[in-house]
């Protein structure tokens, strides 16, 4: 009878004993299967890192002759590093009034960039003045006449006024006029023998690219910006 108890108690303990093996095991197994998760993840995140990288590596190379002159959305190629600083000649509040009176013709030709691309308008449809659009589309004519004088061999796109978010009309009314300030950019385009791209799609299609105040734009929104203008190198 006591080996049979014996035999009993020796049995229940192995039970226990594999029972607990098997626990930590399979504690172990899903600790490792955790592991391996984070590993992927960080993967993953370093991949599509180094992939943005090259792609803009490669941009910087398809856009090393080309220069973009506006105002402060012009300036985030060079704020967010998608562009470089030689590449880029923005300033905020820029208009094409300010581009002449400051004469940025001289430094453009500093530059003597094989292409060209204009992007000003966001802050000329604000001028204080009693027809902004017809004022601005004025200067802007102006300068592009003393930009083909000095630079005849360099090719010139205008680029459309980029539209602004609903919160951002509501704040300030006057961006309603973009729509029409491009119709005449676009006319203007044609008349001084330039290319003109409308870009308003891009923003459009990717809405929450937009900054907080729904003008100017994120980081990412650059490259697209930059993938849709390779056609016209």
């Amino acid at each position: 009878m006591l080996n049979t108890w014996k035999t009993i108690l020796l049995a229940g303990m192995l039970v226990v004993s594999l029972t607990a093996c098997v626990n930590q095991n399979g504690g172990t197994s899903s600790q490792t299967v955790d592991t391996e998760t984070s590993t992927n993840k960080d993967a993953k995140t370093l991949k599509e890192s180094s992939t943005s990288m090259n792609e803009n590596t490669e941009l910087k190379f398809l856009f090393k002759k080309s220069v973009f002159y506006g105002d402060s959305i012009t300036e985030g190629f060079m704020f967010h590093d998608v562009l470089d600083i030689r590449n880029v000649f923005g300033e905020a509040g820029k208009t094409a009034f300010f581009a002449v009176k400051d004469n940025d013709v001289a430094k453009l030709v500093e530059r003597n960039p094989e292409h060209l691309f204009i992007a000003l308008g966001s802050d000329d449809i604000l001028w204080p003045t009693d027809n902004p659009l017809q004022f601005g589309i004025q200067q802007y004519g102006m300068l592009l006449d003393k930009i083909k004088e000095e630079l005849p061999h360099t090719k010139i796109t205008i680029l459309s006024v980029t539209p602004v978010t609903e919160k951002a009309l509501k704040e300030e009314p006057r961006y309603s006029n973009i729509a029409a300030y491009n119709q005449m950019l676009k006319e203007l385009a044609g008349k001084k023998q330039v290319k003109y791209v409308d870009v308003s799609s891009i923003a459009e299609q990717n809405p929450s690219l937009y900054d907080e105040d729904g003008i100017h734009f994120k980081a990412e929104f650059y490259p697209l910006l930059l993938d849709f203008l390779k056609g016209e190198l």
